[in-house]
């Protein structure tokens, strides 16, 4: 959607069959649209840990952001503050704070490349890593499937998995990426429920 006015009728719209949780806009104003305990339509389809019916299982945040820009200071301010109250809400581990393409590679690819996930790492609020060039490399498909990406071609996989934590990553799969991956799967812990994010203002 062009802005956050048009995203939050949308998701307001009960013909748009589409909803979520809360709504960010560029200046950080936060608007909850679906009480938490209730489902929302957020998700789509697409599968996370072997699950599927994330609907069911997740709580939805959308960045009003249209996809060609970065996201501003005040709107990323407003989702770190309400990650935490969500994280603590519902004991939702920082692994567990996933983004639209890594629950449906190759059909979504929102949050994108722009948003940054390096800094809600910092805080606790995601999980990132910059493993150091002599980690271990083991063979990377397994290891998506251990870190819940739902099964796809692999270059659809790696392309979602580059897309969240190397977005700068580029041609065929590296050692770089499985050495990223190998060093987030060490880093995991997922129990809880899921907070799942997207970046374009209103999901399909």
């Amino acid at each position: 959607m062009a802005d956050a006015a048009a995203a939050r009728a949308r998701l307001c719209d009960p013909a748009a069959e589409v909803s979520a949780h809360w709504l960010i806009a560029e200046d950080g104003t936060t608007d909850p649209l679906v009480c938490e305990t209730r489902r929302a339509w957020h998700a789509g389809a697409g599968q996370w840990q072997g699950r599927d019916d994330l609907n069911s299982r997740s709580i939805g945040i959308e960045l009003a952001n249209p996809g060609d820009r970065p996201f501003p200071a005040p709107q990323m301010t407003a989702l770190r503050a309400l990650l935490r109250a969500i994280m603590t809400r519902w004991q939702i581990p920082a692994a567990n704070v996933i983004a639209h393409s890594d629950l449906a590679p190759g059909r979504k690819i929102d949050p994108g490349s722009r948003f940054d996930w390096q800094a809600l790492a910092r805080e606790g609020l995601a999980l990132f890593a910059h493993p150091p060039a002599t980690a271990a490399a083991p063979p990377l498909g397994p290891i998506l499937d251990a870190l819940g990406y739902p099964p796809a071609d692999p270059d659809t996989r790696l392309a979602a998995f580059r897309l969240r934590h190397r977005p700068w990553g580029q041609g065929p799969e590296t050692p770089a990426d499985r050495r990223t991956a190998a060093a987030l799967s060490s880093s995991r812990k997922y129990p809880g429920g899921i907070a799942e994010g997207d970046g374009g203002g209103a999901p399909s």
